[in-house]
């Protein structure tokens, strides 16, 4: 079972540290197996809200392997500045260590300050939140840091912006593990949905289009994720939604920004570009999976 270790830094941001905490508990919710674990980094640490915590493990007592993650969520930037904070060297070392153990190591905020005291933004693009830009890329001109981002992953280094971003980038690595459906649905659950970085094309039109509350549009695009080489007529869809066919492609396309068509046309496009990574795969049989009525229309959607 993978483990996600969360570090409580002095200071600690509490959204920044709650946000992706929240993300995983919602995910063991539908029985996702996963252990959360959480370490300080010095005892008895206090949050900028004043709020305290008790009595956590320091960070030397964990016991990480390859292929688990370590959250460093962000604090006070007055803290980061500080001779404290650079003499925390043995805590920079095991992080690094983590690294080249395969541990995945993912910042919040101005948690990627401590990524960089690690040596680990060395020939990296990374972000943190908009007002540390400029320090950052001034204290390690060897990284190149994105102002523009909600999140940046490398391969075992991941850095978000601030605060509600640690979500985003909690909810993309629960994608990669448990996939996009999954991910749609603790963030459905979360009432939190995913939003597209806009900076690296990702395979993620299971979560685009769902920020918003509509439970009866969540149904429908539930449903058409479901069947897309099924029963998708327009009457069909109106009776999960309970209400017209004319009402419900008024409402798709209010509250998705699209129309019906559109997003099924993604859904197919997206399976027909998986399934055609199999070689063994045929065109005859790839439309046929995603709905389309001919190899023809196929092979136009994806020109």
């Amino acid at each position: 079972m993978k483990k996600i270790a969360f570090i409580i830094p002095p200071t600690v941001e509490l959204l920044d540290l709650a946000g992706p905490v929240q993300v995983f508990t919602e995910a063991k919710f539908y029985d996702f197996e996963i252990e959360l674990e959480f370490y300080v980094i010095q005892n008895n640490p206090v949050s900028t809200s004043g709020l305290g915590f008790g009595k956590i493990a320091n960070y030397s007592k964990a016991n990480l392997t390859e292929g688990d993650f370590v959250f460093v969520p962000g604090m006070d930037q007055n803290y980061i500045r500080s001779i404290a904070f650079r003499n925390e060297t043995k805590f920079f070392e095991w992080l690094k260590k983590c690294v080249d153990r395969k541990v995945n190591v993912s910042s919040v905020c101005n948690g990627v300050f401590v990524l960089g005291e690690a040596g680990l933004l060395n020939g990296i693009e990374c972000t943190t939140h908009w007002r540390r830009v400029e320090e950052l890329q001034a204290k390690f001109p060897q990284t190149k840091v994105l102002a523009d981002v909600l999140y940046v992953k490398n391969r075992y280094v991941c850095t978000s912006g601030g605060i509600t971003a640690g979500i985003d980038l909690a909810l993309s690595i629960l994608e990669d593990l448990a996939g996009g459906l999954f991910a749609q649905k603790v963030g459905r659950g979360l009432v939190v949905y995913h939003r597209i970085n806009g900076h690296y094309k990702q395979e993620a039109i299971y979560l685009e289009f769902r920020n918003h509350l509509n439970n009866k549009i969540h149904d429908v695009q539930d449903y058409l994720v479901r069947n897309i080489s099924g029963e998708t007529s327009l009457s069909n869809l109106a009776l999960i939604a309970g209400t017209s066919p004319r009402n419900l492609t008024r409402l798709f396309k209010q509250t998705t920004g699209i129309t019906i068509n559109q997003y099924l046309t993604q859904l197919r496009l997206h399976t027909a570009k998986t399934l055609l990574q199999n070689p063994e795969n045929s065109l005859t049989f790839v439309a046929s999976e995603c709905g389309f009525k001919t190899v023809r229309q196929l092979q136009r959607i994806l020109k």
